[in-house]
């Protein structure tokens, strides 16, 4: 029996190959080398709003984007980790990062009950337009936050894939968002918010399958 084990073991080790280990901080470069690539995509697509650096942006328009920014930050970070589990890991962030940008959308709305035409910014072109550009500059982290999981092993695929959704439509929304020139509460409340609303669907119900291992 004890002969038998031993030669089982010694076959599967023989299968064995080394891997790389993941480092947060190659995962953290390949985020921020992603939401690089994005800017640069949108400073040479639509270009970067001149109202940005010459102080016409209002103080919504810095803090839409600014919290979207936390937030896919902190989405991002809890893929990362969770490419590489271990006992103690905590990924609140999200959750809490969530929250404060849920403030926005809310606040949108309730600026809506006041306005003349209050259906007007739900069938605004251009902000369908934002939607679009959003979602697509979405793109290039998700690829890259998926592939980083696949290179690991999540053992909570529907958290990691609501994560991975929520951090690429969060940055690419702020990375597109520097070129967009609609700075009012209602317009980045509600359009610029969404694509992270979409994203954390399709995350949640359509990469669990792909994550599993």
């Amino acid at each position: 029996m004890d002969r038998s084990t031993n030669s089982l073991i010694e076959q599967m080790a023989d299968e064995l190959e080394p891997v790389r280990p993941l480092k947060i901080r190659d995962g953290i470069l390949l985020v921020v080398a992603a939401v690089a690539v994005t800017v640069l995509g949108v400073a040479f697509g639509p270009g970067l709003w001149s109202g940005l650096l010459s102080g016409k942006a209002s103080m919504f328009f810095v803090v839409t984007n600014g919290l979207l920014l936390i937030l896919g930050c902190a989405a991002a970070s809890s893929v990362i980790q969770m490419a590489n589990p271990r006992v103690g890991n905590q990924h609140d962030g999200p959750r809490w990062a969530s929250l404060m940008v849920a403030v926005l959308p809310a606040a949108a709305f309730l600026a809506l009950l006041g306005h003349e035409h209050p259906m007007g910014p739900l069938t605004d072109t251009h902000g369908l337009k934002c939607f679009a550009s959003a979602m697509l500059a979405s793109t290039i982290t998700a690829v890259a936050l998926f592939l980083w999981l696949r290179r690991g092993a999540p053992v909570a695929p529907a958290t990691a894939g609501l994560h991975l959704g929520i951090a690429a439509t969060a940055l690419g929304s702020a990375a597109y968002g520097l070129a967009c020139p609609l700075d009012g509460a209602i317009h980045l409340g509600l359009w610029h918010v969404a694509p992270v609303l979409l994203g954390a669907l399709l995350g949640r119900y359509l990469l669990p399958a792909l994550l599993r291992w």
